[in-house]
């Protein structure tokens, strides 16, 4: 099980803005705040946004996203229109994808440093395969 993810971005303050609002629908919230760093999580920081004012824009096409779950269809729309309105661009519009072992609903956004995030969730009916 992983613990937590740690994603560099260029403007602490405007990232953090962004993950409160866009997270806010998958339960997230602010825990923690430090010089150069903020947790958010559910209960825990499970994810540091940390401070690298240097950082170059990340490339589209590096491979690497993470993922998220949530508790339906109706909050990962939620988090892909609050990324939209927050300044992140689309890298996927929700609806049903084809996974690994069962069909998710899911959404991907960039935030404005290039990160990839996903929210998914997975239907009820699928859940038993």
């Amino acid at each position: 099980m992983i613990d937590h993810v740690s994603l560099g971005v260029r403007d602490l303050a405007s990232s953090r803005g962004f993950y409160e609002v866009v997270l806010a629908p998958l339960g997230y919230r602010l825990l923690v705040e430090r010089a150069g760093t903020v947790g958010l999580g559910k209960r825990y920081p499970e994810i540091w946004l940390n401070a690298r004012p240097d950082q170059a824009a990340i490339s589209a096409d590096t491979g690497h996203h993470i993922c998220l779950r949530a508790r339906s269809a109706e909050a990962v729309d939620a988090f892909h229109a609050a990324a939209l309105a927050a300044g992140g661009r689309d890298a996927g519009a929700p609806g049903p994808r084809a996974g690994a072992q069962v069909t998710y609903y899911g959404a991907f956004v960039f935030d404005p440093d290039g990160n990839k995030v996903e929210a998914m969730t997975v239907p009820a009916a699928a859940e038993g395969r």
